[in-house]
């Protein structure tokens, strides 16, 4: 295998551990210049779909939710991104790294999470400056969550 071959299956293996299937439809939010552009193409390689803005006017199968501690609050942003879901959604959370503009304490992020009704089911690093954490809603957790 290439070298790019293999950065390539790397970078969709990334994906594919946040949770993201082939075909889903990606809603992103909070996209700014300081996002990883890098782990965007991957999502978009790995479900075969474009990522769609904030205007997009269905719902989802997934959200993809950058967000900085300058932001607001991010229970409120968590539920607005419930809104937008189908009911086996999943929220792919994407906050600083430690040190970085931004950083929001993992603490705060369980507390956001469970008070808007979703469940951290995994993080991980995804890029330099940016950790992901899987949320999902009680009815996606049951179920595997998103489209098979």
């Amino acid at each position: 295998m290439s070298a790019t071959a293999d950065h390539a299956e790397e970078r969709t293996g990334l994906a594919a551990r946040l949770g993201f299937q082939p075909e889903q439809v990606v809603q992103e939010l909070g996209y700014d210049e300081d996002t990883e552009q890098e782990l965007r193409e991957a999502i978009e390689e790995h479900t075969g779909t474009e990522l769609v803005d904030e205007d997009y006017d269905d719902v989802a199968d997934a959200v993809l939710l950058w967000f900085r501690d300058e932001d607001g609050d991010l229970t409120d942003a968590l539920v607005d991104a419930i809104g937008l879901l189908e009911e086996d959604g999943m929220i792919c959370l994407l906050t600083p790294k430690t040190g970085r503009d931004g950083y929001i304490e993992p603490s705060d992020i369980n507390e956001a999470a469970r008070t808007a009704g979703l469940s951290q089911t995994k993080t991980i690093s995804v890029g330099k400056d940016w950790n992901g954490s899987r949320l999902a809603t009680p009815k996606a957790a049951k179920t595997g969550g998103g489209r098979r």
